[in-house]
């Protein structure tokens, strides 16, 4: 890191010790601004900072502290935020002849793409429910299988019957040479989201993914929760509307915030479900961190049997994404061999990630 770099790291340390929650995503998005603006403009620094590292107002006082305190013998934190912060309008593409409404647009897809990299268990209220909305730009894609029935095409294989009576309508006249290829159909995608307690803060937002999911593919994707029951939510969530979506999830299921006995519902889920064929050549995505209450080996075991039943296991955990992560929990250690992705889970620009694993699976 360069000198710059290194005292904008250090305001930021500085900020995690005082208790904000500081993630190694918004000191990078933190640095990112910065670079694009202008390192000597404190006012410049201030607003970067306040939008890349800030939870929400109620940290907004202790950032001016701590930056007052970082920053002594500068203009005071009270004078730059009375500045207008024009350099950060430029940096957005503002070339300064534009009018206010150009202004508003500019910061206001800053603070989107700064929103879409936060951890979404750290939101206030108010930046939920821009959350929630934002979920609305997601484009799913349902993955594709081959069937064995083939169907015309321009290109690939030869369809020696098709030109055969091509050409006896002919009259033995030579006629084109057809074409065939196997045909293709949306994949099932299978979605089992841990709604324990431990994973309570993700819940919801896991919840508005499944139902984007479902809408894209209302045929082709099922959602269940998994804690210490097992739930099958899927009519709920294909509900056009979001927020009764969920409402109509939440009636349902019986175990919000309660433990977590991943192998035994897991186990259910096999010998009800999956067996039977819902987890038969299927993207199956565990939207779980991992927290077995019961014996990891029974979780491991019937990892195993997804395995063997569907055409690929995502994990997805919420914790993969934050800094410092290992993969050391017993829950965790039992499935890695028998998971194909282990991706992280924790913000609206994971989420989009996740989207592009299933859409390629």
């Amino acid at each position: 890191m360069t000198a710059p770099d290194l005292a904008l790291a250090g305001f930021a340390s500085a900020l995690r010790h005082a208790g904000l929650a500081v993630t190694a995503d918004r000191v990078h998005l933190f640095l990112r601004a910065v670079a694009a603006l202008d390192a000597s403009a404190t006012a410049d620094v201030y607003w970067a900072g306040r939008a890349a590292l800030c939870s929400g107002p109620d940290d907004t006082a202790r950032y001016d502290e701590v930056f007052e305190a970082w920053f002594a013998g500068q203009r005071s934190g009270r004078a730059i935020r009375r500045t207008t912060s024009t350099s950060v309008q430029a940096a957005l593409g503002d070339s300064g002849t534009g009018d206010e409404s150009d202004r508003a647009v500019n910061v206001s897809a800053s603070t989107t793409e700064v929103l879409r990299h936060r951890d979404v268990a750290e939101l206030s209220a108010r930046d939920r429910a821009e959350l929630a909305r934002l979920f609305g730009t997601l484009r799913p894609r349902v993955p594709v299988r081959r069937t064995s029935r083939r169907r015309p095409s321009h290109r690939g294989d030869i369809d020696p019957w098709r030109t055969l009576r091509a050409q006896l309508r002919q009259v033995g006249e030579p006629a084109r040479v057809l074409y065939r290829r196997h045909g293709t159909r949306p994949r099932r995608v299978v979605l089992l989201v841990d709604v324990s307690g431990s994973m309570r803060p993700y819940a919801d937002s896991l919840l508005r993914l499944a139902h984007t999911l479902v809408r894209a593919a209302p045929r082709s994707v099922e959602v269940f929760t998994i804690g210490t029951r097992l739930t099958r939510v899927t009519p709920a969530m294909r509900h056009r509307d979001a927020e009764f979506a969920l409402r109509l999830a939440g009636d349902v299921v019986p175990d919000w915030s309660g433990g977590t006995r991943l192998g035994e519902v897991l186990k259910v889920f096999l010998d009800r479900w999956g067996q039977r064929g819902t987890a038969r050549r299927a993207v199956v995505v565990v939207c779980s961190d991992g927290w077995e209450r019961g014996d990891a080996s029974l979780l491991g075991a019937q990892l195993e049997r997804l395995a063997g039943l569907a055409h690929r296991v995502v994990w997805l955990n919420p914790h993969r994404g934050k800094p410092g992560y290992l993969p050391v929990q017993a829950g965790i250690v039992a499935v890695l061999p028998h998971v194909d992705n282990l991706v992280a889970g924790h913000s609206l620009a994971s989420f989009a990630d996740l989207l592009e694993v299933v859409a390629d699976a």
